[in-house]
């Protein structure tokens, strides 16, 4: 952590400063989880203001920057000589900046996007640490997929399925969820982000789970589509589809090669399968203290992909009102290829 302030202490001139109000953000720099407080950077300090609720937890944990007692980060910022100061252009909203810009009259307040990126790219690269973490998530969702698999059954509704997993995966240690739960079931696989409700379910329908943990700060993401009782041809089709765009994606993984180029080679599958148009989101994100983070894969990303680098591949197919599939892994990328970091079985389920 040492090394990303010092990163950030280099971009900065005599009179300037780093705000960093963000929790995620904060957290990356600190290592410390708070709901509140700033890390104040300039080229020769680097210190973490904090109110009394946390200041005790906060001056034993963290060590490689100053923690100081703090009633109002503006009022902080007053007693320093600080004539610029940058703010995070990703985080802040335009009230934060009204606030701080009246209380800080003299000081000139700068949108430069050069930090926000800079931590962008920074948080990017995941460390050995920070994937032993995400490893630990992925390990308890995959156990929560072997779990509920033995509690689908005719007549529960999408609901208690989220419920029953949600639970047991807190118990094996998931500090919460990484996301809010996704199950639809038959006509409500169609939604990409369909949330969890009454529907029962019945023989003939795909089950599509999207789920994650949470292990130190450090988020997990997978989708599993399985079938209960039968499946028509149509059905097995199309969940044969996904799953060849999602292997020959997962095959063309590794540093250097740009992302939009990962989302073609998925989306071409697809597409050229008599699906055009049924695959209308981004084949995956980078994930970390945030569920999406950056780079994408998308149409448009144009990021190189660096060793280190954990991103989702999860191709779809949604049918309108019908049905819909989607298989989701999540990868690290490393210099010749990319480490599956998702153990779970993905052939096609008929429970």
């Amino acid at each position: 952590m040492t090394s990303r302030i010092c990163t950030l202490k280099e971009m900065l001139e005599c009179g300037e400063a780093l705000l960093i109000m963000s929790e995620e953000n904060r957290r990356y720099l600190t290592g410390f989880p708070s709901s509140a407080g700033a890390v104040l950077i300039t080229k020769d300090t680097a210190e973490l203001l904090i109110d009394f609720r946390y200041f005790e937890k906060a001056r034993a944990v963290v060590k490689h920057l100053k923690t100081v007692l703090c009633r109002s980060v503006s009022e902080e910022i007053l007693k320093r000589d600080i004539k610029r100061l940058y703010l995070e252009t990703e985080y802040i909203t335009l009230g934060e900046y009204d606030r701080l810009a009246k209380k800080l009259p003299d000081t000139e307040l700068s949108g430069d996007g050069r930090f926000s990126l800079a931590l962008s790219r920074m948080r990017a690269v995941k460390s050995q640490g920070e994937l032993s973490l995400i490893r630990d998530a992925q390990k308890i969702t995959d156990n929560g997929f072997s779990y509920i698999l033995e509690r689908i059954e005719k007549g529960r509704t999408e609901r208690e399925i989220a419920l029953d997993l949600e639970f047991f995966m807190r118990k094996e240690g998931s500090e919460g969820v990484a996301f809010d739960f996704i199950v639809v079931s038959g006509e409500n696989s169609s939604l990409p982000h369909g949330v969890p409700g009454e529907r029962r379910l019945q023989k003939g329908d795909f089950i599509t789970m999207d789920f994650g943990a949470v292990v130190g700060g450090y988020r997990s993401d997978m989708t599993r589509t399985v079938a209960l009782g039968y499946v028509s041809d149509e059905q097995k089709t199309v969940y044969n589809t996904v799953l060849a765009a999602q292997e020959a994606a997962l095959c063309d993984i590794k540093a250097g090669k740009i992302c939009r180029d990962i989302d073609k080679t998925a989306r071409d599958i697809i597409e050229n399968a008599g699906f055009h148009g049924c695959f209308g989101h981004g084949l995956g994100h980078s994930v970390g203290l945030n569920i999406h983070e950056n780079p994408s894969f998308n149409t448009v990303c144009e990021t190189e992909l660096l060793p280190g680098t954990v991103m989702t591949v999860e191709p779809g197919i949604y049918l309108e009102g019908r049905f819909g599939v989607r298989i989701e892994d999540m990868v690290c990328v490393t210099a010749d290829g990319c480490e599956n970091l998702t153990a779970s079985r993905k052939d096609l389920i008929i429970l």
